[in-house]
């Protein structure tokens, strides 16, 4: 039953508003527990927003008996055949692969070398990287995504229009320099080992726990970085680790290159290890892709409380290998686990798209992901894999109030679709597979609606509202 929940107001504080509607969020992990225990949802609630805070949420009668006088007038938003949900969360994602999206691949390492990294090579540009930004956030809002772990790439310019833009709209967004020395063009490689650090440091400095920035240090992947640098990385890491930086890389994605990683560190006995063995694995580190993980591997992640990233559209794309979830959430050393669109070799911005490609990948392993299992990887489930579960991910009192409002009916088909969906698990297996267009109605950041699909302006800056 979902009960009214509160916590004290600010009496100083500002003005009080609401978003009214059908809402769902979850209360724990549907993967280790019965999933009818996991979440909550009612048809009909009323989510009381302060000073960018959830202060009250639960049924509309009793939230608006015990604020209703307190709200001014008009400013209750009111989301009739839509569905309410915590702002998804993207565990990883390469803005800078934004203008390079939907190139063709063959291979992983090819796909790299023929479209990545020229593209990635014009961020020293800050104009680039500001107009990039620019378009990157207007792709996550309008899908209902607040919060991301982004690579940028290897230039200062491309760490600073990130966050700029990230500024601008108030998103509680993760990422970093791209450390990188070696096995790639010139144009993109680190010219100084030892400054490349130094430079991610003074990002780090400047931009981590900046109003809602937070910041991540980021080899890309081993084999783009000479032992050195990855040791003077896991140094950096563990030296802020204890002030929520993170350490965001790739692992496990294809065989071709686990074989390289092998090449490159013979003393090491697998991929998972060449990361500890340089201080980079640890409670804050976020691993995408682990496609093709063994077992030991799993277990140094879980004892690490590590978090990995499920990225299955671009897997599939690419011909990498597959997620295994089940492996991934084994009751016996259950990880942290998110959903990631890895643009660019993902292929949309999509959250919901990509729930539905992480359903296709499990059928094709004779498993089977359940709608409720899928929503918690996109919600709670990515702010657990990012440590920041008691912050974002849920709707409830004390998170802060970024929201995606889903339209139940976004098209004449959707709306006749949906009258045969007899609950709430049969609505969102309809919206992750029919990969329907247009679905999010709104976008709420620290309660301010800063996307609106609707609006004669569909994007507002945070200082606009």
């Amino acid at each position: 039953m979902y009960t009214l929940k509160t916590i004290p107001l600010n009496p100083e504080g500002g003005n009080l508003s609401a978003v009214r509607g059908a809402v769902l969020t979850f209360k724990a992990d549907p993967f280790l527990n019965n999933e009818d225990e996991c979440y909550d949802y009612i048809d009909d609630a009323l989510v009381v927003i302060q000073d960018g805070h959830i202060v009250a949420a639960g049924p509309y009668r009793d939230v608006y008996d015990a604020y209703g006088s307190r709200i001014g007038a008009g400013s209750i938003d009111h989301y009739e055949n839509s569905l309410i949900l915590p702002g998804f969360i993207d565990c990883h994602i390469h803005y800078v692969q934004t203008p390079m999206i939907g190139s063709f691949g063959d291979t992983l390492l090819n796909w790299l070398n023929e479209y990545t990294f020229p593209t990635e090579s014009r961020f020293n540009d800050k104009k680039f990287a500001d107009e990039v930004a620019r378009i990157f956030f207007r792709q996550l809002l309008s899908q209902g995504t607040t919060t991301a772990n982004v690579f940028a790439t290897t230039f200062a310019e491309s760490v600073d229009a990130f966050f700029e833009e990230s500024e601008r709209y108030n998103t509680r967004m993760i990422s970093g320099k791209v450390l990188q020395d070696r096995n790639l063009p010139d144009s993109l490689r680190d010219p100084d080992t030892e400054q490349s650090v130094v430079i991610a440091e003074e990002l780090l400095r400047k931009w981590h726990n900046r109003g809602r920035q937070l910041y991540a240090v980021v080899p890309r992947f081993a084999p783009t970085s000479t032992p050195r640098q990855l040791e003077l990385a896991g140094d950096l890491y563990r030296r802020y680790i204890d002030t929520g930086v993170y350490m965001h890389t790739h692992l496990d994605e294809v065989q071709s290159e686990i074989d390289w990683v092998t090449q490159l560190f013979p003393d090491q006995p697998n991929y998972t290890e060449v990361y500890r063995h340089f201080g980079l694995i640890d409670r804050r580190s976020v691993l995408a892709h682990c496609c093709i993980v063994r077992p030991e591997e799993w277990q140094v992640l879980h004892d690490s409380d590590c978090g990995v990233a499920h990225c299955p559209s671009s897997n599939l794309f690419l011909g990498d290998g597959e997620f295994k979830f089940w492996e991934a959430k084994d009751a016996t050393r259950p990880l942290r686990t998110g959903m990631a669109t890895d643009v660019g070799g993902g292929t949309n911005f999509s959250i919901l798209r990509q729930l539905g490609e992480a359903y296709k990948v499990a059928m094709l392993n004779s498993r089977s992901l359940t709608a409720m299992r899928a929503f918690y990887m996109a919600t709670r489930g990515a702010a657990e894999v990012l440590h920041l579960e008691n912050t974002i991910g849920s709707v409830a009192p004390g998170y802060e109030a970024d929201l995606a409002v889903l339209d139940l009916q976004p098209s004449e088909f959707a709306a006749w679709r949906m009258q045969f969906a007899e609950n709430i698990r049969d609505r969102l297996f309809v919206l992750m597979t029919l990969g329907l267009n247009n679905v999010n109605r709104a976008t709420y950041v620290a309660g301010r609606r800063v996307y609106d699909r609707d609006r004669d302006h569909k994007w507002l800056y945070a200082d606009e509202l």
